[in-house]
């Protein structure tokens, strides 16, 4: 006869509440001092509590760093059906949509562009995680672009893994240009201008202007124009 298996001891509700309130403290220091230079006895002072505090709930550094991360990535999803991002066209508008909601958040979008600008460095506790959060995103983005050239007939697909890889390099870097130039950038209509263009060219490519010949080379208009002072000074015919 098998035991009875024990269950595991539900967190509870204060519990849960003090480790929230330790991750918003965690996500506003990492993100304006770095994972590297943000001490734990700054987070605890932020929160009331001592530094061992801190390591109760989350044993380590690194391991309150992954829990921060986490903790992002779910908040962006919580209102959404099922917690997940949605598939298809609903996708596009869904990053869109995060792209107004963070132009309202710059704690969290300082937080994410701080760590996953340290996380490229050797042995950083959060590489492993941007790489697979990046995996994650260009293959849930490259099946909303199949989903939706299904819908519309494309069969020439062969620009999806580009515009998944661009879309994801886009919203990054205009997080970054907004960061450093709040008032030059608008974060959300340059994500929405710059998801709209690259869905359409996946869609419904265009010619691009960037493929047409340029003009005359100046220089070459200048080598095959005739001389005016030679040609003055050319013998006339004797009349």
């Amino acid at each position: 006869m098998n035991a009875p298996r024990r269950r595991e001891p539900k967190m509870r509700q204060e519990t849960i509440q003090r480790r929230e309130e330790i991750l918003k403290a965690a996500m506003q220091t990492f993100g304006s001092r770095g994972y590297n230079k943000a001490p734990l006895t700054e987070i605890a002072e932020q929160v009331d509590m001592t530094h061992a505090g801190i390591l109760h709930h989350f044993g380590t550094k690194d391991r309150l760093l992954l829990e921060v991360l986490s903790y992002r990535d779910q908040t962006d999803v919580a209102h959404l059906e099922g917690k997940h991002i949605p598939d298809g066209i609903d996708l596009f508008r869904h990053l869109i949509h995060t792209a107004f909601l963070n132009s309202r958040r710059a704690g969290i979008v300082q937080a994410y562009a701080v760590l996953s600008a340290e996380s490229v460095t050797d042995d950083h506790p959060a590489k492993e995680f941007f790489e697979q959060r990046y995996e994650t995103l260009r293959r849930e983005v490259r099946h909303a672009f199949e989903v939706v050239c299904a819908e519309h007939g494309v069969t020439d697909r062969d620009a999806i893994d580009d515009a998944s890889a661009s879309i994801l390099a886009v919203m990054d870097g205009l997080q970054v240009q907004w960061l450093l130039a709040p008032d030059a950038v608008d974060l959300a209509s340059a994500t929405e201008f710059a998801i709209r263009s690259i869905v359409a060219g996946v869609i419904s490519p265009q010619p691009s202007v960037i493929d047409e010949p340029s003009g005359s080379d100046p220089a070459e208009e200048t080598d095959a124009a005739p001389d005016a002072g030679a040609e003055a000074a050319a013998p006339q015919p004797a009349g």
